[in-house]
């Protein structure tokens, strides 16, 4: 009897054994199913991505299938630590899903308030733009505005006569009061040097211009840097190598008057960024001639003088707060100094002015596209409100929106 016991328990122990050996490895089964569903659910609630419907109901059907496998282990093997710990793991995770599914929703529902409520402010945008008025109309010459408000896009005219490897100089239109319907169109590009000013060409149309007819080609001996500017059929700029404003007849192409700039900083001591030899900047705008320097009192900082284009004499001079090597260029319309600086190399930003009128200095905010890096020359005429810009050795014109007045 002993025997038939000790043989009957062995074969129940067997079977035992065999069940617990098949539920330590479905027990393993499921510890990397929730391990996987552990990762699945924490990168969800990582990220900000939104997930549908069909991603919940799919790790939902997983869970459950683990729960129902887990009850009939408990069935089986009756308390179980390991069992246990496994059932409690599997109903946080039922918890931890359903509540970030609630959270996707009203995750959906915010975005989809956000979203009308962009389109409602498309809808006014566009309604603005359909009622926008256009632009004031300022007659050139004139200077009832209230300064630049904005700036086209760039129209790029061509290449400089003189080929692209010449990529230092300036070109522009002569601004005349004796004969402001005429048209007169110059193109200075400096030597390869990118320092002397040898060779220009004149056109007496944009047409001409354009189609490189008519020039007329003349060479002086000899100009510094790229801040030439044209005025009343006289072309002003910096005498090689020295302080000295030169004042040349363009109807004879002779110097017809050179007189020193006073304490002017010369010899690239204080250019422009990025532009050698220009130390000297003459400027035309409304009222007449202008220059733009550094002188050591200043320290570098931009200084203007309003001159008297007869004589050279320097009427009145204004120090401003702005280092001149920290700018890219300069221009000045009605008496107030617009200085830019590159923000890429395709964009360009007209970010500091200086009102010689008040004598008030400010930021502004305007944005250039440019074809090319670096710009070497930017020349404004009161006749047309343009821009003329020198950008790396092509001729490009920009046209000015001015703000009304402000009173």
């Amino acid at each position: 009897m002993l025997e038939i016991t000790a043989r009957v328990l062995s074969e129940k122990f067997a079977i035992e054994l065999t069940k617990v050996s098949q539920y330590t490895k479905a027990i393993e089964i499921y510890e990397q199913k929730i391990r996987n569903l552990t990762i699945k659910v924490e990168h969800m609630e990582s990220t900000s991505v939104s997930y549908t419907e069909l991603d919940f109901q799919l790790l939902k059907l997983e869970i459950n299938e683990m729960q129902r496998l887990v009850t009939q282990l408990k069935s089986t093997l009756g308390s179980n630590v390991i069992v246990e710990q496994l059932y409690v793991e599997i109903r946080n995770l039922t918890v931890m899903v359903n509540d970030l599914e609630s959270l996707d929703k009203n995750n959906i529902l915010a975005i989809r308030r956000e979203i009308v409520t962009l389109q409602n402010r498309l809808k006014e945008c566009e309604k603005d733009r359909n009622q926008t008025t256009p632009p004031s109309y300022f007659p050139p010459g004139s200077c009832g505005h209230g300064g630049i408000v904005n700036i086209s896009q760039p129209y790029v005219v061509q290449l400089n006569w003189r080929g692209f490897s010449y990529k230092y100089g300036a070109w522009g239109r002569d601004y005349s009061l004796r004969t402001p319907e005429k048209d007169l169109y110059w193109v200075a590009p400096l030597n390869p040097d990118g320092r002397i000013l040898e060779y220009y060409r004149l056109h007496n149309s944009y047409d001409d211009l354009l189609l490189f007819k008519n020039a007329k080609e003349s060479r002086i001996a000899y100009g510094e840097g790229s801040g030439i500017a044209v005025y009343n059929n006289f072309m002003y700029y910096n005498i090689y190598s020295t302080r000295d404003m030169g004042k040349l007849d363009l109807n004879t192409n002779t110097l017809a008057l050179r007189k020193t700039l006073p304490n002017a900083a010369f010899g690239n001591r204080f250019s422009y960024a990025g532009v050698g030899w220009q130390d000297i900047d003459f400027a035309v705008d409304e009222s007449g001639l202008w220059v733009i320097y550094s002188t050591e009192e200043s320290t570098g900082n931009i200084v203007i003088s309003k001159l008297n284009e007869t004589t050279l004499d320097v009427l009145h001079t204004w120090k401003t707060r702005q280092y001149k090597p920290s700018v890219s260029n300069a221009f000045i319309i009605c008496g107030v100094l617009y200085a830019t600086r590159p923000v890429s190399t395709r964009k360009e930003e007209i970010f500091y002015m200086y009102n010689t009128n008040t004598e008030q200095e400010g930021r502004i905010n305007i944005i250039m596209d440019k074809m090319l890096e670096t710009v070497q020359s930017i020349n404004y005429n009161p006749s047309d409100q343009i821009l003329y810009v020198y950008n790396d050795g092509y001729l490009v014109r920009y046209n000015l929106i001015f703000q009304p007045a402000l009173h």
